[in-house]
């Protein structure tokens, strides 16, 4: 499934282990290990380039500066409004590969003729969590990183979305569901977006394939009486959509429902249109 609707992001040519993007009007180079095949063009040489991400043999990186560009930026996505930063470890805090899912989510929110209160779990900069709120959800966003549960909160202003809509979580996620639980909170739907490898604010570990099953067992304790969808994403190219499908037919298809997964990806606009994947998503739906 491709991302669609963007009109301030492209990837303009992708190869040799690296993509180039257009953020609005500031051009980006990426590395990206998918993409081993030769480039159509000197992706290096492209005459607006504004900064190059270059990998250190050592480990990790850092962003060369090319031509002048701001620190941070917005694009937008439909209605919504981002924040995009060069940050370390070549991220910029937004993945748009991911809109795929928000009109999805907004789809089945909208839907639902109700309410529908949403747990976002390691949430980052908020897409997920601002697409859910602006299309009438309440959600609950919770990541271990504080500068990140700052910058969803400042995509959410961007976006409009009133400030009612969205609690704001830093903590732990493996830990903070399971006080919700004994709490006895509920969610009509649940997010996972976790990383491959990471490290909670008091040093808890998480690496995806020893823990991500463990987890949506513990996840699924969260959901109401009437839940609407769960869904789970991965960035690990070790997990295939079979693999998140057969999590989700163990773990959520006993409580009846429908479940799916896909591999999500970005068209390149050169001549080749080659689509490039950015991992994969999984999907469980109620009574379908």
């Amino acid at each position: 499934m491709t991302a669609q609707d963007w009109t301030d992001y492209e990837i303009l040519g992708s190869g040799g282990g690296e993509k180039l993007e257009r953020w609005k009007d500031v051009y980006l180079l990426r590395p990206d290990p998918q993409a081993i095949w030769s480039p159509e063009f000197d992706l290096k040489s492209y005459k607006k380039l504004n900064a190059r991400y270059i990998r250190s043999k050592t480990g990790g990186g850092a962003w060369e500066r090319l031509r002048p560009m701001p620190e941070q930026w917005q694009v937008e996505w439909k209605e919504l409004t981002f924040l995009v930063k060069p940050m370390g470890f070549k991220h910029t805090g937004l993945f748009p590969e991911q809109a795929v899912n928000w009109q999805l989510m907004q789809d089945m929110i909208k839907g639902a003729g109700r309410e529908i209160n949403v747990l976002n779990l390691f949430g980052y900069t908020g897409g997920a969590t601002v697409a859910c709120a602006s299309a009438g959800a309440k959600v609950t966003h919770v990541d271990a990183a504080k500068a990140m549960v700052d910058r969803c909160r400042q995509n959410a202003n961007l976006s409009g979305v009133a400030g009612d809509r969205i609690r704001y979580i830093v903590d732990d996620c493996a830990k903070f569901v399971s006080r919700e639980i004994k709490r006895g909170k509920r969610y009509d739907a649940v997010i996972m977006d976790p990383p491959s490898y990471g490290r909670g604010p008091n040093g808890e570990l998480w690496k995806i394939e020893d823990d991500l099953f463990g987890f949506m067992q513990l996840v699924k304790d969260t959901l109401s009486d009437n839940p609407l969808f769960a869904l789970v994403n991965s960035y690990t190219t070790g997990l295939q959509p079979t693999v998140i499908d057969n999590l989700l037919s163990v773990t959520f298809g006993c409580i009846g429902g429908s479940h799916t997964a896909y591999e999500v990806g970005l068209k390149t606009s050169d001549k080749r249109g080659v689509v490039l994947p950015c991992g994969c998503s999984g999907l469980w739906r109620a009574g379908v």
